[in-house]
């Protein structure tokens, strides 16, 4: 294992991150286990955020080594253009059954990003093979992040993301975002007020007409823009207008996939169900890349019913991977042998107790929390957006904890095997970095 520093960190382009600020004052990590990494100085650091919402069974799982390192001396690489290997059909069982048999099919990606373009290509294709191909426009949603794809981009409300790459997409309409910092702060669980904007998916059918909308797609909680949790009601009033108007809708559940809110997935939580789910991070426990769409049955069957030969024009290289399989396979292993979901269930009120008390501290204007995951929103430095979250998240790596900020907000998502040790341990850094932030 290299754990010594690089020689030089300037060849590497690094993917959103202030390079220059970075190199500066490197933080390198070389080591992680449980829920811990090390960094090259040899400190330990708590992750607070599943490495990047994709760890949940935490680092270094002994199953999940074993079955990568099992199958790369056996199967290193195998193509799923007209054949296959036995993992990738063997896997697919498997997440059915871990979604309770709602849906019938998936297609297997190298990233949620990837999951996300797919399942718009498959929303496209699916109107066109049964007929409607005037259906080609996509609705995604302001503050929304669906990877970094043109098709995740176009849908995708983040300005930042969108601003560098010209007119994106074409056909594409935004909801607005739900976040109302007046009505809904410090709240636990879905807040009271916004269902409403659900109902404005209707001015955008009477503006485009419901015949040329393919698609809606949001995050059930929106994760990347800092954790805004649907109000109630909102998502099943999305469901009802997506249902009469025709209109497919797919859940990106990259993030809150895999026992993120307690539960399986996210459709499981709110009690509605997409039509199309893409996800990615927790599906492989991070250790290798992959992201897969699931769809329902009758999604996958309208392509069933073209003439013979090849039903649709797209995938990938590593598609089904069999190493990511493997590592897809143990991860749903640990999930049932170390009952996971239940621990998560278990630790959540006292995860959002300990959250919450940071309430009061300097510069919080906000707490939001669902399952085992948290938005702590900070007022803004005048002149300076994004600062002050951001010399936090520099003076928590000092101190030894992972966090994660987006703008001036932090977002943690913790292994679902934390303790509640552990959720002492990293409330009681963070309180001591926001008491000492100016």
């Amino acid at each position: 294992m290299n754990e010594a520093r690089p020689q030089s960190l300037a060849s590497f382009w690094m993917p959103f991150t202030n390079n220059r600020d970075f190199k500066a004052n490197p933080r390198l990590l070389v080591s992680a286990e449980g829920v811990y990494y090390k960094d090259v100085d040899g400190n330990q650091v708590l992750d607070g955020t599943a490495g990047l919402w994709c760890v949940p069974c935490g680092h270094r799982q002994p199953r999940i080594v074993a079955a990568v390192s099992e199958m790369v001396g056996q199967l290193d690489f195998a193509p799923t253009f007209q054949m296959g290997h036995p993992a990738a059909f063997e896997l697919a069982d498997k997440l059915m059954e871990y979604t309770n048999h709602r849906f019938g099919h998936v297609f297997y990606t190298n990233s949620g990003s990837e999951a996300v373009d797919t399942a718009l290509k498959i929303a496209l294709a699916y109107h066109k093979a049964r007929g409607e191909a005037s259906r080609t426009r996509l609705i995604g949603r302001e503050r929304a992040y669906h990877g970094v794809g043109f098709g995740g981009i176009s849908v995708g409300g983040i300005a930042g993301n969108r601003k560098p790459y010209g007119t994106l997409l074409p056909g594409v309409d935004h909801l607005p975002h739900t976040h109302n910092l007046e009505k809904n702060a410090f709240t636990r669980g879905e807040p009271e007020y916004g269902a409403h904007l659900a109902d404005e998916l209707e001015r955008i059918v009477a503006l485009h007409d419901a015949s040329t909308i393919a698609a809606v797609i949001v995050e059930p909680v929106a994760g990347s823009t800092g954790v805004l949790v649907p109000p109630k009601g909102y998502l099943k009033r999305l469901r009802e207008l997506c249902t009469k108007h025709g209109i497919l809708l797919i859940f990106d559940e990259v993030i809150t996939g895999f026992g993120r809110l307690t539960t399986p997935f996210a459709t499981d939580y709110f009690d509605v169900e997409p039509d199309m789910m893409t996800t990615a991070k927790g599906l492989t426990n991070g250790t290798i890349p992959m992201g897969a769409v699931f769809t329902k049955k009758f999604i996958h069957d309208a392509f069933m019913d073209a003439p013979a030969g090849i039903e649709l024009f797209h995938g990938y290289t590593y598609t089904g991977h069999p190493v990511a399989c493997a590592a897809s396979l143990a991860t749903l292993e640990v999930f049932r042998e170390q009952k996971l979901l239940d621990h998560a269930k278990e630790i959540q009120p006292y995860w959002e107790d300990a959250v919450h008390s940071l309430k009061g501290l300097p510069h919080v204007i906000d707490i939001r929390t669902i399952g085992l995951v948290a938005g702590i929103e900070l007022a803004p430095r005048d002149g300076a957006p994004g600062t002050r979250a951001y010399a936090a998240f520099k003076k928590a790596f000092a101190d030894g904890l992972l966090i994660r900020t987006t703008g001036d907000i932090i977002a943690l998502s913790p292994p679902l095997t934390f303790e509640k040790k552990h959720i002492d341990e990293l409330f009681g850094k963070l309180g001591k970095v926001l008491k000492d932030l100016d």
